[in-house]
């Protein structure tokens, strides 16, 4: 399914943070920090355990809490929905777009829209954006906050801006199959300097000042000032993140020539339509996946079989949260995230993928829908 780009610069870089002996939050995770957030075009970013804690710090600094509402997709990682939770909000799940787009549809978030509602949270499914300039403008007319799950999307673009810049918060995932990983970590980021700094006090206990601050001499004693929590990446993370991201832009080069093989190859496979198709511009190409046939999971399921048979590895990205038990209170009728998710197979994607691989992938597939 997935490869690590790691080599000799990662394993340096590790290396010279223990010979540091600080491994704790310090200065590879400023660094990290401050290299993200160039690099992204954006004044704010701050790095994290990992992506949930990210979103539940983009709840908390927004201001949502028990009752509010919140709009999201359900066609997403439970982390997405759970973060809603941890603050007692409700979600309220829109359906996506297509079979050719299987982001959130602006036109059922505008359709769920009640008095309590208080923010939209979208996900850039596989690095592709949502709409957001129509997303953007509900939010707008209805006085809401829009959190961006940017977790498959790092360099993704929308109109010549990053995804993660464009709502009041983004929120991006380092876990080990991301395109960045540092084994687990998050970041969050934002254009503005009042929900930073809210963030940056939560993110260590409600202190006033970081331990690597007070042993550089710039604070002898710190105040606590605010309920928070140990959402703190380390350095040890910070310094693999640091060469991860100066790799990025040539691994992403490499999967969007990877998708078109993909693409290629599989419209010779009848039975077997891949989402986005077509679509140009920068995109970070996190997983690439196809639809099979038919509205049935026996179907998909055999095709997944067949595969494994042949020894490629699948998944499922993903089961709908709605579906998810500890969901059932929330439960809407999704049709077309009900008709897609029945369907969905993840093929494999990474920048090391060659063309063979693509081709044998895809006369696997031909043959196994046909089965």
């Amino acid at each position: 399914m997935f490869d690590l780009n790691f080599g000799i610069e990662e394993e340096l870089a590790v290396l010279d943070t223990l010979r540091s002996k600080w491994i704790s939050t310090g200065p590879k995770t400023t660094a990290f920090e401050t290299d993200f957030a160039e690099i992204l075009d954006v004044r704010h970013a701050l790095a994290l355990a990992n992506c949930t804690v990210s979103l539940h710090l983009a709840m908390k600094i927004l201001g949502i809490g028990p009752g509010d509402e919140v709009i999201c997709p359900s066609l997403t990682f439970v982390a997405t929905v759970n973060a809603i939770r941890y603050v007692d909000a409700v979600p309220v799940f829109a359906d996506i777009c297509g079979d050719d787009d299987l982001t959130v549809d602006p036109q059922d978030i505008e359709r769920k829209i009640t008095l309590r509602t208080k923010a939209i949270v979208v996900m850039h499914y596989a690095g592709f954006p949502c709409a957001m300039d129509e997303i953007m403008r509900i939010a707008r007319i209805h006085d809401l906050k829009v959190i961006e799950d940017a977790c498959h999307g790092p360099l993704s673009e929308y109109g010549g801006r990053k995804l993660g810049t464009i709502g009041d918060v983004g929120c991006f995932s380092f876990f080990s199959n991301k395109n960045i990983s540092t084994g687990e970590g998050g970041m969050l980021v934002t254009n503005d300097e009042g929900l930073y700094e809210h963030a940056k006090l939560l993110r260590s206990h409600g202190m006033t000042t970081l331990s690597y601050e007070r042993s550089k001499g710039h604070s002898t004693g710190y105040d606590v000032v605010e309920s928070g929590y140990n959402y703190r990446m380390d350095d040890i993370r910070a310094s693999i993140g640091v060469v991860q991201l100066r790799k990025l832009e040539d691994d992403l080069k490499k999967r969007a020539e990877v998708r078109q093989w993909y693409e290629d190859a599989f419209s010779e496979v009848e039975g077997a339509g891949v989402p986005f198709s077509g679509r140009r511009g920068f995109v970070s190409n996190y997983i690439f996946v196809v639809l099979a046939g038919g509205q049935s999971t026996v179907l998909r399921d055999t095709i997944r079989d067949r595969l494994h048979e042949a020894g490629i590895q699948t998944s499922m990205h993903y089961p709908p949260v709605h579906r998810f038990s500890i969901f059932r209170q929330f439960f809407c009728e999704l049709p077309v995230t009900e008709r897609v998710a029945s369907r969905l197979i993840t093929l494999p994607m990474h920048s090391g993928l060659t063309r063979e691989s693509v081709l044998f992938i895809a006369d696997i597939m031909g043959k196994a829908v046909f089965c």
